[in-house]
């Protein structure tokens, strides 16, 4: 067991630090999405993009720094996190509206919405994970 932690650990360690900001950012974003959706009664997208388009801010800077300890970034970098943080958010809430409306139709639109925004959140954590890893904070190759 001791060597199959060894052997991904900084695998481990990477998932341990994306989910302690990931904590932070869900609550503040949920929050967020929570106050524009159900008490100022912004629409599905507005309450939630704004939400996610302030908490990717935070995440930006909190796992290039934490979790990925990127130490050189170059000219692409925002432009790949904000590439990421966008098909991420339209396939996560794109695919949990429409999911929701269909398994519970028959709710009032208020749960249905914040349910599908429950999912949306869910599937946004998994896929901005691995699309922070793979694509935006990805590891350059070493120069022999």
């Amino acid at each position: 067991m001791k060597t199959l932690f060894m052997k991904y650990k900084d695998f481990i360690m990477e998932v341990i630090h994306f989910g302690m900001v990931g904590v932070i950012n869900t609550f503040m974003g949920w929050v967020i999405m929570a106050v524009l959706y159900n008490l100022i009664h912004m629409n599905y997208w507005l309450s939630s993009g704004i939400s996610y388009f302030i908490g990717s801010v935070f995440s930006y800077y909190a796992n290039s720094k934490v979790t990925f300890k990127v130490e050189h970034k170059d000219k692409w970098l925002p432009w790949r996190f904000a590439l990421n943080i966008i098909v991420c958010y339209l396939a996560a809430f794109g695919v949990a509206q429409p999911l929701v409306e269909k398994v519970l139709a028959a709710q009032p639109k208020v749960i249905v919405d914040n349910v599908a925004m429950i999912l949306g959140m869910g599937i946004f954590i998994v896929m901005n994970f691995f699309g922070q890893k793979l694509f935006v904070f990805r590891k350059r190759k070493q120069q022999a």
